[in-house]
């Protein structure tokens, strides 16, 4: 068990048991010989189950009977004895709601990750344009840089920060951003701080 966020890593005990400091945000990688090496990107530091996958080209015949994939990927599942032995309880003297705890990981739904993980780069954007929406507004901006009206627009139409930027520096500070931007403004000649009209398009008439 490997952090590679801030590079620690651990050997799992024979039970199949391992304890690791980690951090909301941290790249975790597990690994074990003769099986499949799997990464979990930790959103949040709730218990969780390890599964890794065996790593084998030939596989025996075999009858399916019945398979059923437990829906409480990502959650406790304290009514699974079998699991125990998976679970780590987090470092000695730390209490629940500490940063740095133990971890249940469970892998080997890669494709239930990577759905996850869009729906949450999904929300994200959504959150962060909507942050951008209410803050950077025409009333903030021309209080801080003194536009008024084609000006304003103008520079409000060059400048507006993207999700991901807003994303990328939290918490965003949007009176430095306007500072800064309204600093490059002032160096721009006066046709360069015009946004060009886009031309409509006119329909050929034959």
């Amino acid at each position: 068990m490997k952090n590679l966020t801030n590079g620690k890593f651990v050997y799992t005990l024979a039970s199949g048991e391992f304890r690791l400091a980690a951090d909301t945000g941290d790249l975790m990688e597990l690994s074990l010989n003769g099986y499949h090496t799997d990464t979990l990107y930790l959103i949040n530091l709730a218990k969780k189950v390890v599964y890794l996958p065996v790593n084998t080209t030939k596989l025996d015949e075999v009858e399916i009977v019945g398979a059923k994939v437990n829906p409480g990927i990502f959650t406790q599942d304290k009514d699974i004895p079998e699991f125990k032995r998976f679970q780590t309880d987090g470092l000695r003297g730390k209490k629940n709601n500490d940063r740095a705890g133990g971890i249940k990981i469970n892998l080997g739904y890669s494709k239930y990750r990577k759905q996850q993980d869009k729906e949450e780069a999904l929300e994200s954007k959504e959150k962060y344009e909507r942050e951008v929406k209410e803050t950077f507004t025409e009333d903030f901006v021309s209080k801080l840089t003194q536009l008024k009206g084609t000006e304003l627009k103008d520079f409000m139409e060059m400048y507006r920060p993207d999700a991901a930027l807003v994303g990328a520096e939290r918490p965003f500070d949007y009176t430095v951003y306007i500072a800064k931007a309204y600093s490059k403004w002032m160096k721009l000649s006066p046709s360069e701080r015009r946004v060009p009209v886009m031309p409509k398009l006119q329909r050929n008439n034959k």
